[in-house]
């Protein structure tokens, strides 16, 4: 069955295991089906899977793009980390151009490159708990490891490729 990939930069370990402690911590337990995670593109069509993966692998034989974590956001129903990184947002521009005919309104804009620690609940409770991490939040180097695809299928992603940098 042919599902709909979604393309995600992958963190380093520690990183990792920050923004997804916090996930674990602060997402409403019953829809939290995935891990701490930075999605470049939401949906793009499964006949791209071969393209999308070669894609990827080409831009992994560099090094690794360096990226921040520069402010807590506040996104209506959750809380998410703002990550700024002209580096890796040139190789979604490049990925973008080239897959600009097969891309979903969402995927067409220019996107707010951000890990989500909280959503789906009352306002009210996002606030209170960006307002608790930004207390202590100092921008900081982000580690960016590689570049992965997954397959939506409704549930958790599973696996289709990653890449990890190599420079």
């Amino acid at each position: 069955m042919s599902a709909p990939i979604i393309v995600t930069a992958l963190l380093g370990a520690a990183d990792f295991a920050w923004a997804d402690g916090l996930r674990r911590a602060h997402f409403p337990p019953d829809r939290n089906i995935l891990s701490a995670h930075l999605t470049l593109f939401h949906h793009l069509p499964p006949s791209a899977l071969e393209e999308v993966s070669a894609r990827l692998k080409r831009l992994c034989a560099g090094p690794p793009p360096p990226a921040r974590l520069t402010e807590v956001m506040l996104l209506g129903p959750g809380v998410a980390f703002r990550v700024d990184s002209p580096a890796l947002m040139a190789m979604r521009d490049d990925l973008a151009d080239a897959f600009a005919g097969l891309l979903t309104p969402q995927d067409q804009a220019r996107p707010r490159l951000h890990i989500t620690v909280q959503n789906k609940v009352a306002p009210v409770e996002a606030k209170a708990l960006a307002a608790m991490l930004g207390q202590d939040f100092h921008p900081r180097p982000l580690k960016i490891v590689g570049l992965a695809a997954w397959h939506y299928r409704g549930g958790p992603w599973e696996p289709a490729m990653k890449a990890m940098f190599r420079g």
